[in-house]
């Protein structure tokens, strides 16, 4: 998706958060991002490193998606306030590659001091590992898409 589509597309969705009272966090553009006054943006490692200290500051919540204890160090000194950690256990989003499991978790979030959240492959079966692991929660995105009854799974998170 280049810029303009992705401008179109969160717009429209920070519209619908907001009637939500939903917090929107953009992803991978922090130039659009920013021409929207979006104060949350998560983007990959390798762009985090490119972003300036003064786009930075436009954001009061910054994220990163890690792979490893160092990235999430580089992550949490690059001026993160939060970090996804993963994949942790098989996912249809990383065909063939195996989870890296809830040691690898475990020791993200004792390496850092900002929150981490688990991601990949996680759903109502495994969610108890990530809270074990110290996560300070999960991301969902296969499990969601796949269910039939995204208010049945949500209450089975919470168990």
């Amino acid at each position: 998706m280049n810029p303009e589509e992705y401008k179109e597309l969160a717009a429209a969705v920070m519209e619908i958060c907001e009637q939500h009272g939903v917090r929107c966090i953009l992803h991978n553009f922090p130039d659009v991002a920013m021409s929207l006054q979006a104060d949350a943006i998560h983007l990959p490692l390798p762009l985090l490193r490119e972003l300036s200290q003064e786009k930075k500051a436009h954001f009061t919540d910054l994220g990163a998606s890690c792979h490893s204890v160092e990235d999430a160090l580089e992550a949490q000194a690059l001026g993160c306030t939060y970090i996804t950690a993963g994949h942790v256990f098989e996912t249809d989003c990383k065909k063939g590659l195996p989870g890296r499991g809830p040691d690898f978790l475990r020791n993200v979030c004792a390496a850092v001091d900002i929150p981490v959240y688990g991601i990949g492959g996680i759903d109502a079966d495994n969610i108890a590992l990530v809270r074990d692991a110290g996560a300070n929660g999960a991301c969902l995105m296969s499990s969601l898409m796949v269910s039939e009854n995204v208010t049945g799974l949500m209450k089975d998170m919470e168990k």
